[in-house]
Formats: C-alpha cells, sequence, structure tokens
C-alpha cells in the first residue's frame, strides 16, 4: 500500500527529464569575452545582436557550439578522433544543456576547380547514380559519369600470397567520366612563354622574367644553368630541339649542381607545380600579376567546358544527357526530375526531388548544379549548405546560423525567416546571429552583447524579449526602428559609363548607363545578375575611363595567427623604418617573421603542444611573455615605447601617438585615419586576423582598398556583417569618397543604402532565367513613387512612404 501511494506521489510531480529546459552557460572568456553567464531557452528561436565585434560569434560559435562538437567527437574511439579536427574545450566554467549541434556558418565552399555546386550537395552523386540505371546507351556504373574519375587500364603480372606464392597475368580497367584533356576542370590553360622568358637571352644572361627567379637563386635558375643538360651561354632561341624539349617539358631528373643533388624539370610543369595549382587568389598580388599575365584559361574545346568525357556526353534519358542536367537551371531541372516515372529507381527520384526542391525553396533555383561552388558568395554558400538540414527528421538538436539574411534582398528575407521558424517548430533550437531588423522581430528570445567591440564588448547588455529590446536603452534598442530617410537633392552626375550588350551569365543584352561622380546602388532579388552587370561588364571600362576601378568584393581575408592589423593593411613597415631610424638598427628587427622573433617561440608568442587525438595545447611563452620579440629588441624605443606596446595600442590609441611628437611617420598616420575611417579605431594593432569577426574582416579589406588608385570604387555588399549602428558610419564613409570626386558604385539589399543612393540601377524581375534585364533606373524617389518593382515596394515600406 505505502509503495504504490509512494509511486503515485512520485508520477503526479514534474518528470526530472523534463527540468533541462535551458542551456546554462556561466563564466564564458572566449576571445573577448567578460565572465559571461546566461540561461537560454531550448526549442525556441533564439537571436544574438550587438555590434560588429561585440562577442556574438565567441559566445555562439566559438564556446556552445564548439563544445557540443568537441563533446560529441569524444564519443568516437581514439582511432576515429584521430581522423576528426581536434577542438580545444572553450574557456568557459560551466556548459549544461548541450544538446548536437548543426553549425550553419559563411564559411566560403573550398575555391578548388572540381568542386562545384552539384558536387558539394550530393545532387551529383544521385543524378550518376540515376543515369547508370536509366541512360542510354549505358557506358557503365555511376563513376563512368563523374568528371572527377578518371579512365584507368592496366595490365600485368601480379603475384598471390597464398600458399604456394603463383604469379598470375590480370588486366584491370575502369570507366570514368572525367575529360582527357581538361582534366575534369572545364577550362585549359594555355602559357605565353614570351612571358616566362626572353629568348633573345641566354641562361647566363638572365633570360628568366619570372618573379623571384634571380640568377643566383639554387633551386630555380642555376639548376637550368648547371645542369648540364642545357647550354647556359646559347641564347635560347638557338637551342636546338633536343635542347628546347629538355628545357620545356623534360620529367624530373637528378642532377647534381656543386656537389648538392638537386632536381631538374621542365619548366612548363615546374611552373604549373608552383604557380597554377595554387588558389589564384591567394598569391601575392605582384605573383597573381603575372600569372594573369602569362596564362591564358580557355574553354576546353574537347569537352565545350562540360569537365566530363564524349562517353558520359553520349548518354542520355528522354534526350536529356548528364551534362545537359546539371548545366540546367536547378528550377527546370526540378520540372525534369519530376516528370520522370520510373518505379525501379522511385526512391532515388524521390530524394533527388527532394534536394532539386530545397534548392528552390529557399530561394536557390536560380543556380546550376555545375556552378563552381568557389564562385557562391557567402549568403549563396550558407544557403547551400542548409540544403541538407531541409526536411531532415531530426529533433532536440540545436541549429546554429551566422546570419543567414546576407545577400538576400528584403523580398527574400520572408522566405528566410519561415525556414528558421519551420526549424524550431519541429522542436530544435536555433540560435542566430543577426543584424537584420526582419529577422531580430520574429525571435522568442533576444541576447544583446556589447556595449562597444572589441575590448569595450563582451557583456550581456539585454537579455529578453524583443519588445524589451526595443524599450531597453541598448545600442541595438536605440537604432532598432532607424529608418534612413530618402535624400532631399541627389547629386548631379559627372558623366557616365556606358555598358552595352552585356550577356555575362543571365544578362539579356542589357543597355545600361552608370552614372560618374554620384553613389550608385545595383540592386535586385539574389540572382537576378547584379555581380554579374558589375564585374563583369565595369572593370575594363573603369579602367580605361577614370584612371583605374578598385574593387571591393566578399572574398575571404587570407591570414595565419601571425598576420594582424598591422601587417595586412603594410602598416607594420612604416612604423618600423620609424623605430630602425630612431635606434640606428635594421628595420628586419621589428619584425617577429624575421630577425626580431623570439628563438624560443619564433615569433608567435605561444608554444603549441599536439597532442595526437585531444586538442593542442597553447602556453604563453616564458622567454618573451608573449610578446613575440627578443629581449633585446624590446631595448629600443620610439617615442617612449617599444615595440610590442605599439602593436598593444588601439587604432585609436596609435593614431593618436603617431600625429604627435617625434613619432609622425606620416604613411602610418594616413593608414591609421583610413582604419578609423571605417570604425576600426578600438581594434588592437596585433590583433591576430583569426580572432577578428566577419564585420571587422570586411571593414579591414575596405580600410586597405581605399589607399589604392582609382576614380571608380565598386564595393559587393559592404553592409555585410555590419549592425545597424555601423551603416550609419558606412554612408558617411561613402559620402566622403564621392565629395572626393570618386565614383562609388555599390551592389547592396540594404534599404537605409538605397534610401542613402543618388542612382538606383534595378535588376530582375526575378532570378536566374526570369532576371537579367533592368527594370527600372532613376533616383530612389522615383523608385519609390513608381512602385513598379519588388525592390520599390520594399523600400517604400521602409520609408513609410
Amino acid at each position: 500500500m505505502s509503495m504504490a501511494t509512494g509511486t503515485n506521489a512520485q508520477s503526479s510531480g514534474p518528470h526530472a527529464a523534463d527540468s533541462h529546459d535551458l542551456i546554462r552557460v556561466h563564466g564564458a572568456r572566449e576571445n573577448n569575452l567578460k565572465d559571461v553567464s546566461i540561461e537560454l531557452p531550448k526549442r525556441r528561436l533564439t537571436v544574438f545582436t550587438g555590434v560588429s565585434g561585440s562577442g556574438k560569434s565567441s559566445l555562439v560559435f566559438h564556446t556552445i557550439a564548439a563544445e557540443s562538437q568537441r563533446l560529441i567527437n569524444e564519443t568516437y574511439s581514439a582511432f576515429v578522433q584521430g581522423f576528426l579536427p581536434t577542438l580545444a574545450r572553450p574557456e568557459v566554467d560551466v556548459l549544461d544543456g548541450l544538446t548536437t549541434a548543426i553549425i550553419v556558418d559563411q564559411q566560403r565552399m573550398g575555391a578548388d576547380s572540381r568542386s562545384t555546386v552539384g558536387t558539394v550537395t550530393d545532387a551529383n552523386a544521385m543524378l550518376r547514380i540515376l543515369f547508370s540505371r536509366l541512360g542510354t546507351p549505358h557506358i557503365g556504373p555511376p563513376g563512368a559519369y563523374a568528371f572527377n574519375v578518371p579512365s584507368v587500364r592496366a595490365s600485368g603480372a601480379i603475384t598471390v600470397e597464398r600458399g604456394a606464392k603463383k604469379a598470375v597475368k590480370a588486366t584491370f580497367s575502369r570507366t570514368g567520366g572525367m575529360c582527357p584533356r581538361c582534366e575534369g576542370r572545364g577550362t585549359v590553360s594555355d602559357i605565353d612563354l614570351t612571358q616566362l622568358y626572353d629568348d633573345s637571352k641566354s641562361i647566363a644572361e638572365g633570360a628568366f622574367t619570372i618573379p623571384g627567379w634571380k640568377s643566383d637563386s639554387f633551386w630555380t635558375v642555376r639548376v637550368y644553368a648547371e645542369s648540364g643538360l642545357l647550354d647556359p651561354d646559347k641564347p635560347i632561341r638557338k637551342f636546338t630541339e633536343k635542347e628546347m624539349q629538355d628545357f620545356l617539358y623534360r620529367e624530373p631528373t637528378k642532377v647534381k649542381v656543386e656537389g648538392v643533388n638537386l632536381t631538374y624539370e621542365g619548366l612548363i610543369p615546374k611552373i604549373q607545380k608552383s604557380f597554377l595549382s595554387k588558389d589564384k587568389e591567394a598569391l601575392q598580388p605582384h605573383i597573381r600579376a603575372f600569372v594573369e599575365r602569362a596564362v591564358t584559361f580557355t574553354t576546353c574545346p574537347e569537352c565545350d567546358g562540360t569537365r566530363l568525357s564524349e562517353g558520359a556526353r553520349s548518354s542520355k534519358i528522354k534526350g536529356i544527357s548528364i551534362a545537359d542536367a546539371c548545366a540546367m537551371q536547378i528550377s527546370d531541372l526540378a520540372a525534369w526530375v519530376g516528370g520522370l516515372d520510373e518505379p525501379s529507381v522511385a526512391p532515388l527520384l524521390a530524394s533527388l526531388r527532394h534536394t532539386l526542391d530545397s534548392f528552390v525553396e529557399i530561394g536557390l533555383g536560380y543556380l546550376s548544379l555545375d556552378r563552381p561552388s568557389g564562385t557562391l558568395s557567402g549568403g549563396e554558400a550558407q544557403r547551400v549548405k542548409m540544403i541538407r538540414h531541409l526536411g531532415s527528421s531530426l529533433t532536440d538538436t540545436t541549429y546554429v546560423f551566422d546570419e543567414p539574411t546576407t545577400g538576400l534582398h528584403p523580398h527574400d528575407i520572408q522566405r528566410m525567416n519561415d525556414l528558421l521558424l519551420r526549424l524550431r517548430d519541429k522542436g530544435n533550437t536555433v540560435l542566430v546571429v543577426e543584424h537584420k531588423p526582419e529577422t531580430i522581430a520574429i525571435a522568442d528570445h533576444v541576447v544583446d552583447l556589447g556595449p562597444g567591440a572589441g575590448a569595450a564588448g563582451g557583456t550581456v547588455c539585454f537579455e529578453g524579449t524583443v519588445e524589451g529590446l526595443r524599450a531597453g536603452g541598448t545600442v541595438t534598442g536605440r537604432h532598432f526602428d532607424d529608418r534612413a530617410a530618402l535624400k532631399e537633392s541627389v547629386r548631379k552626375p559627372t558623366g557616365a559609363l556606358e555598358i552595352r550588350g552585356a550577356t555575362t551569365h543571365n544578362l539579356r543584352d542589357v543597355d545600361v548607363d552608370i552614372p560618374l561622380g554620384v553613389l550608385t546602388v545595383v540592386t535586385g532579388v539574389a540572382g537576378s545578375g547584379k555581380s554579374s552587370l558589375v564585374h563583369g561588364s565595369l572593370p575594363g571600362q573603369a579602367g580605361a575611363a577614370d584612371g583605374g576601378v578598385v574593387a571591393v568584393g566578399q572574398g575571404p581575408i587570407r591570414g595565419s595567427r601571425r598576420s594582424n592589423p598591422a601587417t595586412y593593411t603594410g602598416l607594420l613597415d612604416p612604423i618600423r623604418k620609424a623605430f630602425a631610424k630612431a635606434n640606428g638598427v635594421k628595420p628586419a628587427l621589428f619584425s617577429a617573421n624575421s630577425e626580431g622573433a623570439c628563438p624560443t617561440c619564433n615569433g608567435v608568442g605561444v608554444l603549441y603542444t599536439d597532442l595526437a587525438m585531444m586538442a593542442g595545447v597553447a602556453t604563453p611563452c616564458e622567454d618573451c611573455e608573449g610578446k613575440r620579440f627578443q629581449a633585446s629588441v624590446l631595448d629600443h624605443h620610439l617615442g617612449g615605447r617599444d615595440i610590442s606596446e605599439v602593436l598593444a595600442m588601439s587604432v585609436t590609441e596609435a593614431e593618436e601617438f603617431f600625429g604627435s611628437g617625434e613619432a609622425r611617420p606620416p604613411a602610418a598616420h594616413r593608414i591609421l585615419g583610413r582604419l578609423a575611417d571605417v570604425g576600426l579605431g578600438y581594434l588592437s594593432l596585433g590583433q591576430p586576423l583569426t580572432t577578428l569577426s566577419g564585420g571587422e574582416r570586411q571593414r579591414l579589406k575596405l580600410a586597405t582598398h581605399m589607399a589604392e588608385k582609382g576614380g571608380v570604387y565598386l564595393l559587393d555588399e559592404p553592409t555585410a556583417g555590419l549592425h545597424l549602428a555601423d551603416v550609419e558610419q558606412l554612408l558617411g564613409l561613402l559620402d566622403r569618397l564621392v565629395d572626393s570626386g570618386k565614383s562609388v558604385i555599390v551592389v547592396e539589399h540594404h534599404q537605409a543604402v538605397m534610401a542613402h543612393a543618388d542612382w538606383i540601377i534595378d535588376l530582375g524581375p526575378g532570378a536566374g532565367h526570369d532576371g537579367g534585364q533592368v527594370v527600372f533606373e532613376g533616383t530612389p524617389a522615383d523608385l519609390v513613387a513608381d512602385r513598379s518593382t519588388l525592390t520599390g515596394r520594399h523600400l517604400a515600406a521602409y520609408v513609410g512612404a
């Protein structure tokens, strides 16, 4: 009796399992977080706001999501963990109530030439199976339709070690879909030999014109001069046919130069390995200029850019080959797949239809599966990553998004909001880092970090509902309902750039005049052809018309933990020279990557210990105490400060320091002024680039490009990663550029930038083959009054017209 009563009493109360409805974070200190403690509701949509650099990503990605992934990885065996990325435990006292985290960030997809939208979403894999089952003529298994799989044939004797050893003759063949001419890249490169050497000179006379190939270089020029294969004193144009073959194409061969064993290799394969195998954007500017000069990339004549072999292109389903299917706009491909009815592959067709419908639903129906993944914008890449999670049956999962509305027209933001709410309503916890008020408005819970950026941020300023945020008095709350007004008067253009017959990608023979001397905004829904018009048609024209075009794209800033704002912007050079001049020593002493580096940590400031499948440990270097320089270097001062103290300064402090007294290098002061102009006054000069937020990197890149000489500035979504308060500062910067005589062209969706423009060019009406036309050109006031386009209606609602 008493036992039964006890059981009933226990069941009448709340179940112990229902007490875990919160994610608890206590004492988070990652990056600039200052002992943050917070409780987040599960199965709700929580939006994290705050100015760029306030600590949002540090809390969401580097603390909550990172710990969730680390704990999941720890459930695998040590053998499996050896193959997984090693993650360190975040700097936090307590993390409780975590669920499996799925991270959908804005990291650019690999720019490998063989990576396409189809390969990264597995749509290509399903198409290959489909064609291998239904394609006629049948040419082989799925690999026969893959442009990453070469055809292989081999024959010979193999020894089978089973009982008595026995030699067996064997032949082996595999049919792949790779085009043998371009090796699945779709383009072939032709090297202009006149850019590599002057054939009227001999090697000894310095015939090579390749950057970095000096006549005394042991590994390059001297290998050719002293290999014994070539006559170094004979002009290259007088080489015999055999010498020319050895000079340009010889296979790697061991040679001795001054008693040292070196490898001699023909010039063409050597150039391909050292320059062409690397991502062009990662090369130094002078090397990139050489590659652009010396190498021409043309569509492969054998496969016509499809990347596929003749056999793969000949196999068809209802008159469509796999190359045709991949080249279709995805919305059209979805309709074609929907029309296929074959019971033998019904599960495959259902899965493929779901994947393709997800593209359309998420607003990417205008892409094609053969689009190289490296050409996607940050917003497009993030939405492509979302596709595999739509329709997932998983619940009670934490989805973490990094500004999912980046690159979206106001018309598309509603669709993204619906997707976020759908994920939440399936019982998932959705954490979103976001600046757009339209997405903040749908949140169940808001966490506002700040109050400032960098060292001035890292605390929770507000936690609660959207209504509470509006009344909260934080920076985000004050700017939440900000609306930029239309300008009363617009600037008059000083000329025009004429674009005639533009047909890049989906543009339909577009004719448009872009005014000069004013702020022009090119807008339209995602995929309408904005970037195609601006990047595909402008640089050549602007270069000819106005002394060059300065293009600031969305490409990521490249840099290791040794890179910092001082090295990236070129600020460190004048600072080193000023220190060297003041102390009568070499400038190289004041570089942590050169002679002045601490010998113990090699100028990194920390010592890394690799612990195999466990996360490596970084401990501050005891010799230099994390300052990265030798003790003797820190004895040299400029204006009473040593080099490590200067690198620890913020941009604002450094601008004041270098603007007065003996420390006045004008070049340094100019660079610091540009960093302050873009709102990075709080950033410390020596902060590693790897710790900067997305918005900070975007503005750092803008500050660097502002130094370039050019009459036309071309900016691609400069508001990406910027808080509402930072957008005001950006508009002021754009105005100063125009007032200084520059022409500024901005590809942008942000209504505040549209309202501030002098001239708007709106593309559409839709995306992909439904776009590619100019649907409006005129002033923002005319666009609002007209309201005939999607942009016009959204801008009218924004300004309250």
